[in-house]
C-alpha cells in the first residue's frame, strides 16, 4: 500500500497501512482465477447434487463454471470468493439447491432486502465467514448463478475491511511516477513506492480520475455498496488498471 507524498496534506479519512499489509507490489497479490468447464448432465436428470469438488456450493449439472478469488500475499484463505456458473434447469429447482446446501454448511439467510421473483433472485446471507450473497437470473433455457462469500477475519487483518454501513476504497500505485486520485471532491497524489491508502465512502455512485504524467488520464464511475471494498491501482507501466473488488 502507498502512503500521500511527502508535503501533501492528505484528508483525515485517509489512512496509510504499514508494511506487512501492502498491496500488490509489496505485499498484497490479487489473484483471479477462473475456468469455463463444459460440463452437462443429462438434461433429464431432475435432481441437482452438490458437486463435493466445488470451492463454493454448485450443482454436478452446468454448462459453464467458474471461481473467482482475492487473496492476500502469504495467505492462503481468500478475502472473497466468486462462483459464477450457467445450470439448466428452472430458477426455482437452482434456489431450492442453493437454500438447501448453503443451510447445511451455516449460512443464515437474511429476509431484509431479499428479491424472490420468477426471472431474478437476490439473497443475503450470514456464513460462518462472513457476509455472503446469492444472485439467480434466468436465462433461456438455464439460471445464471452468482455466489460470493467473504472472509470478515482476513479483511480485518489485511486493514481492507469496511465501516459498518460503509464502503472503502484503496489506492496503490506501484509505477516509477506519481499518480493522482481525484474522487469525491478530493484530490490525492500518490508518490511512487509509497504505500497505499484508503478511504471509506458512503455507499453510492462516484465518478473518478486517474492520471499519471505521461498518460491520458483515466476516468469512470465506481458503484460502492455497504461492506464492499474497491481497489484502484497504477501499473508498473503508469496505466490505471481496471478497478478490482478485493472484499
Amino acid at each position: 500500500m502507498r502512503t500521500v507524498r511527502p508535503g501533501a496534506q492528505a484528508p483525515a479519512r485517509w489512512r496509510t497501512f504499514a508494511c506487512g499489509l501492502v498491496f500488490l507490489a509489496s505485499c498484497m497479490l490479487a489473484a483471479s482465477a477462473s475456468a469455463w468447464v463444459p460440463h452437462l448432465s443429462p438434461l433429464f436428470a431432475s435432481a441437482l447434487t452438490p458437486d463435493p469438488a466445488a470451492k463454493l456450493p454448485a450443482p454436478t449439472r452446468y454448462s459453464y463454471r467458474g471461481t473467482h478469488t482475492t487473496v492476500v500475499k502469504g495467505v492462503e484463505t481468500p478475502l472473497r470468493t466468486r462462483l459464477e456458473a450457467t445450470v439448466p434447469a428452472e430458477l426455482g429447482d437452482v434456489l431450492a439447491f442453493y437454500r438447501t446446501e448453503l443451510s447445511k454448511l451455516g449460512w443464515q439467510e437474511q429476509r431484509d432486502g431479499a428479491v424472490v421473483s420468477a426471472d431474478h433472485v437476490q439473497l443475503a446471507f450470514a456464513s460462518p465467514l462472513g457476509p455472503g450473497m446469492l444472485a439467480l437470473d434466468r436465462k433461456e433455457a438455464s439460471t445464471a448463478v452468482n455466489l460470493v462469500q467473504k472472509n470478515a477475519s482476513v479483511a480485518a487483518n489485511a486493514n481492507v475491511m469496511p465501516q459498518p454501513g460503509q464502503a472503502k476504497l484503496v489506492f496503490s500505485n506501484i509505477s516509477e511516477t506519481e499518480a493522482t486520485l481525484t474522487i469525491n471532491d478530493q484530490t490525492i497524489k500518490h508518490a511512487a513506492g509509497a504505500y497505499a491508502v484508503s478511504l471509506d465512502l458512503q455507499p453510492g455512485k462516484y465518478s473518478y480520475e486517474v492520471s499519471v504524467p505521461g498518460h491520458p488520464a483515466t476516468t469512470n464511475i465506481l458503484n460502492f455498496a455497504a461492506g464492499d471494498t474497491w481497489e484502484l491501482t497504477v501499473g508498473r507501466d503508469g496505466e490505471a488498471w481496471s478497478p478490482l473488488l478485493l472484499y
